[in-house]
């Protein structure tokens, strides 16, 4: 039987999700029609509107839907000239310069009004302390799994991304106070206030809004406390099988259900296909980068050398995620590097 731990990467859709999504797909208007079909579909994109202002706390904000994280970031970040550190993803680093240091895993920010920092890393799991003032921040790793509001962070705009936390893939959104200078990227029939023209996915957006109420209740009933026991219990008994193991950012504020862990001399890439095989989906890094065969920038922007970060995965558990899968896991990759150390 197979066991997902790649949840960093995506998540399973929420049933909420897909019950929001299958009714969705019977509303036949354009949200943009002013007949009562197309009143119909724009009810529904508002409604999935208010529920991601209340979810990250942005009353009176505006919310654009986009096509994903990626889009939102250019959004936000375009011709802004921003700062940033090398953690960032990439979506991020495209449109800032990766300037600011990082020591003992906290980005250093001298300027957050001209800088953009995440709240949470999608390979370490490690959460930064956001500091008021801050321009933009990429929420998109830690929302649902550790809390944020725009009425106590002092966040400029934040993007997030669906799949993250539940939702269906393709849809993401860019939040920021009303009144805010965002130039549109894509421009055309003036959707989205503006900022995002063309046809909104309604069917992707309805699923948005769903999972985004669900993930909120997840954190406020204390579902991911639980997870982090888990997380717990797989470094301990990894650690336990295998010494030398190094746990990259153990001790600082990291998401409850990422696990980022080296085995020196041992690749990541060779680690993920030989746990493929034994029926475990976990990643050498991030999703957008994990195919791709070099040592993680992220990483080495911590301090570990090439050896280390070579030879890194990730562990990203859910709320679903049980004892006995996190504890096959660590039988079979406790085996194999066994296996390997004797070959």
């Amino acid at each position: 039987m197979r066991a997902y731990l790649d949840h960093n990467a995506t998540t399973p859709l929420r049933a909420e999700a897909r019950a929001a999504m299958i009714a969705a797909m019977d509303v036949v208007g354009n949200p943009s029609s002013v007949h009562a079909e197309g009143r119909a579909a724009k009810g529904i994109v508002e409604t999935a509107r208010a529920q991601i202002a209340e979810a990250v706390g942005a009353s009176g904000a505006d919310v654009v839907f986009t096509s994903g994280a990626t889009e939102a970031a250019a959004l936000a970040l375009a011709e802004r000239g921003l700062k940033a550190a090398l953690i960032e993803h990439d979506a991020v680093h495209a449109w800032v310069d990766p300037c600011l240091p990082v020591v003992d895993g906290a980005v250093q920010v001298d300027d957050p009004a001209g800088s953009t920092v995440q709240l949470a890393n999608s390979e370490t799991g490690i959460v930064q302390a956001l500091p008021q003032g801050l321009a933009v921040s990429d929420i998109t790793q830690g929302f649902g799994k550790v809390p944020f509001a725009f009425s106590w962070s002092g966040v400029g705009m934040v993007f997030l991304s669906a799949h993250k936390f539940g939702g269906p893939k393709g849809v993401g959104a860019l939040i920021f106070p009303q009144g805010t200078d965002v130039a549109a990227q894509i421009k055309g029939g003036g959707q989205e206030m503006g900022r995002r023209s063309g046809t909104e996915n309604v069917v992707a957006i309805a699923g948005m809004g769903a999972a985004v109420a669900a993930a909120q209740a997840d954190l406020a009933t204390g579902k991911w406390d639980r997870v982090a026991k888990l997380r717990n219990i797989l470094e301990t008994a990894i650690e336990a099988a295998e010494k030398s193991t190094i746990f990259v950012g153990k001790g600082l504020d990291r998401l409850p259900n990422t696990s980022c862990f080296a085995s020196p001399g041992w690749k990541g890439e060779t680690q993920v296909m030989a746990m493929d095989l034994a029926g475990f989906a976990v990643s050498a890094g991030s999703a957008c980068s994990s195919g791709k065969v070099k040592t993680s920038r992220v990483l080495q922007a911590l301090g570990l050398n090439d050896e280390v970060a070579s030879s890194a995965i990730r562990v990203s558990l859910g709320v679903d995620t049980t004892e006995e899968e996190v504890m096959r896991f660590v039988q079979a990759w406790s085996e194999k590097r066994a296996r390997r150390r004797a070959a």
